[in-house]
């Protein structure tokens, strides 16, 4: 079984990696489902300061895969969410290449609507590019997109954990005042979202250079090929150089989408459709679709007698109970040979018990752990939930380091 964190988060196995994480599959024990959770890689203050950031944004909506979760265990932390199994934009591209206007314009109105949710929590996310959109697997139905990945993201009037002037998020996407070193706007996540259509339309990365250039130089240019005029100058407002000749508002450019999207014809009998299916594959041996599988030793290698009714759960029931005395009322299902008497009850070495029980009786959801060990006294010794006070008093200290730290960088600016 996997490592586990905190006594509830049990890692399954790595689905991705990130500039601060890797993300893995997850078993949660306690909700009893499969989530995602970033695992933090560095552990300096500034790489801590962004996780304590990260993990405190809670924006409940449809189309916004935010942190629901965090655990902290030993000298690892992580938070978890939702776990999204469609892949992401750039696997959609990369297996239908240019995708039907009519399918961007769905696309493109969920993502305007997640980030539009984003904004009103006065949060600019800074790093909107096709790798950090997420899709659900509804194979043929209906899209379903989660914006991402709010590692970088800034919340308005929170202070910068980079110097004045250092550009981050992910070249090629950068709105053109990013890159003269302007302070983070909601503007700039409008730019970056209209060279995420533009991919999906041309089935490749735009060139934002070139594209910035023709801008100033020659205007608006023409609409790409197979790109429907009024769609296109929705595509075009986003892309516009100039922050104050964009939309104002990502509600704002979702209404003018949705006039546009009332133009495209639409989608023809003939034309394929599009699938969204499992890119995850399956899980590692040892879990299953209902978590961690619990698997003890037969009992036909146990001696002595077989534990009475009703003590084993329903899983146990399957297995073939082999000879010895009976399980229940039902009789025997074939004779088998008689057992070689013994004088007094049968009664089975302690260590082989309990590793044929425990994975059956325990109910705690730390079940898949080796039984704790017994004290001098006999008695089990039980850890309390969550960190112990070795990890969580020093995580503690470490989180008000940091605030002080981006205080007095606040305070210099």
């Amino acid at each position: 079984m996997g490592e586990v964190f905190a006594g509830r988060y049990e890692l399954v196995d790595p689905i991705g990696r990130g500039g601060t994480g890797a993300v893995w599959r997850t078993w949660d024990h306690r909700r009893r489902r499969y989530v995602a959770a970033k695992v933090l890689r560095q552990r300096d203050a500034h790489s801590l300061l962004r996780f304590v950031r990260e993990q405190a944004l809670r924006i409940d909506h449809p189309h916004v895969l935010a942190p629901t979760g965090w655990a902290a265990d030993d000298d690892q932390v992580l938070f978890t969410m939702d776990l999204v199994a469609g892949g992401s934009l750039v696997h959609l591209v990369g297996d239908y290449g240019p995708l039907p206007p009519w399918y961007v314009c769905l696309l493109l109105d969920q993502l305007l609507s997640g980030l539009a949710a984003v904004h009103a929590e006065h949060v600019v996310h800074r790093d909107i590019k096709p790798a950090n959109i997420l899709l659900e697997a509804t194979g043929r139905g209906r899209p379903r997109l989660r914006l991402s990945d709010f590692g970088i993201a800034l919340r308005l009037g929170e202070p910068r954990l980079t110097d004045t002037g250092l550009v981050v998020g992910t070249p090629g996407y950068f709105a053109p005042e990013q890159l003269l070193g302007a302070e983070p706007d909601f503007a700039a996540d409008l730019f970056s979202t209209g060279l995420v259509a533009l991919h999906l339309l041309q089935g490749a990365r735009p060139d934002a250079k070139a594209l910035v250039e023709h801008f100033a130089a020659q205007g608006t240019p023409a609409a790409p090929k197979g790109v429907p005029e009024a769609l296109w100058q929705v595509v075009a407002t986003l892309l516009q150089p100039d922050p104050s000749a964009r939309f104002r508002t990502a509600t704002g450019a979702r209404k003018a989408l949705a006039a546009a999207a009332e133009l495209l014809p639409a989608p023809g009998p003939d034309e394929d459709p599009i699938e969204i299916f499992d890119q995850l594959g399956p899980l590692p041996p040892g879990f299953g679709p209902d978590g961690p599988l619990r698997r003890g030793p037969a009992v036909t290698s146990l001696p002595g007698p077989v534990p009475a009714p009703g003590s084993l759960p329903d899983p146990f029931s399957g297995l073939d109970p082999g000879p010895g005395p009976g399980t229940g009322p039902t009789p025997a299902p074939a004779p088998a040979p008689a057992p070689v008497p013994h004088e007094g009850p049968l009664v089975p070495p302690p260590a082989r018990s309990e590793v044929s029980t425990v994975p059956y009786t325990a109910q705690d959801p730390r079940a898949h752990a080796p039984a704790p060990r017994r004290s001098r006294r006999g008695a089990p010794r039980r850890r309390r939930p969550g960190p112990p006070a070795r990890v969580a008093l020093p995580l503690l200290l470490l989180a008000l380091a940091c605030y002080a730290v981006g205080f007095w960088a606040l305070a210099r600016m």
